[in-house]
């Protein structure tokens, strides 16, 4: 990425470090979208898991997602308590699943 293509997305910037701020921005929005959309897709498919009639996939899917949400936090491109929220939501849903199974 040249100055000339970064300056079409932001302010000039003046100075060497700055330009250089605006490289590191690019490249870690563009890492951060790339695990912020993988867990959404993960965390949606152990939703419509839930719904579903499998409580092994449900399961596989909530563990596959979950994981996926820890190494989100880890490398900290969501919060841990973001992560706290999402893991506990979905293991509640989980829990509901297996309720209305076994009745």
């Amino acid at each position: 990425m040249t100055r000339h293509d970064v300056a079409r997305f932001t302010t000039m910037a003046n100075h060497k470090s700055a330009w250089k701020r605006i490289r590191q921005n690019a490249k870690r929005r563009e890492h951060n979208r790339y695990y912020r959309a993988r867990t959404r897709t993960l965390i949606k498919k152990a939703r419509t898991s839930h719904q579903g009639d499998d409580v092994q996939a449900a399961i596989e899917a909530t563990r596959v997602a979950i994981r996926d949400l820890d190494k989100a936090a880890s490398r900290g491109v969501l919060h841990k308590r973001n992560v706290a929220r999402r893991k506990s939501r979905l293991m509640k849903q989980l829990h509901q699943m297996q309720q209305a199974q076994q009745t």
